[in-house]
């Protein structure tokens, strides 16, 4: 008998990329023995000291990121790490998978459909949930360094340390044995000692489905 393995999946709510990684991820629960436990971390807290060396239209989309984010580490803290999971899925199927802008109306939305108080909303606007916010991300980038973004995965890995990475970055989300496939051979390549790196220039955007 295999125990279940728990996965920390960090995540920005308004990355695709991370998105399309966080519906591979559920589909990864379906067939291995793998529970998802969401966690959150902030691209807009990664970049904040180098909007002037972005591109404008990223940099624009750093400084609009910080509500998001701020919702859903404000929902944590208030209700739970068990709240993260459906609110992220509420947010992304409005605004990934169904082309919306991000907007108060849009939040309170998905606050409803996860559950939680629409009242959450003010937090887009609010600091009070910044240092948990800048805890929570510091705690997932550190496993991987400031070099990569959202969102980042760590399991355990053995003698009691954890194996962690960035991405993987992948379009469409996998389903069944290829999901499957790809969890395994992403654990393989994270724990072999001195690998770092395996990239390919991205030659189409994400596929929502």
């Amino acid at each position: 008998m295999t125990s279940e393995t728990t996965a920390d999946f960090w995540f920005d709510p308004a990355c695709p990329w991370a998105w399309m990684t966080s519906r591979w991820m559920l589909e990864v629960e379906k067939v291995r023995d793998v529970r998802v436990r969401w966690r959150v971390m902030s691209l807009s807290v990664l970049n904040e000291n180098r909007l002037d060396e972005l591109p404008a239209e990223y940099a624009d989309f750093n400084r609009r990121a910080w509500g998001p984010v701020r919702v859903c580490i404000a929902a944590e803290q208030q209700h739970g790490a068990e709240a993260l999971g459906p609110l992220y899925t509420a947010l992304g199927m409005r605004v990934h998978n169904g082309g919306r802008e991000w907007s108060r109306e849009l939040i309170e939305e998905a606050l409803e459909e996860a559950g939680l108080p629409r009242s959450l909303a003010d937090a887009a606007d609010s600091t009070e949930y910044d240092k948990a916010l800048r805890a929570s991300h510091d705690e997932g980038i550190g496993l991987v360094g400031q070099e990569v973004g959202t969102p980042v995965i760590a399991v355990p890995g053995p003698e009691g340390g954890r194996i962690a990475f960035f991405g993987p970055v992948v379009t469409p989300a996998p389903r069944g044995e290829a999901a499957a496939r790809l969890w395994d051979g992403t654990l393989m390549v994270a724990s072999t000692p001195g690998f770092f790196e395996l990239k390919r220039t991205r030659d189409v955007g994400p596929i929502f489905d």
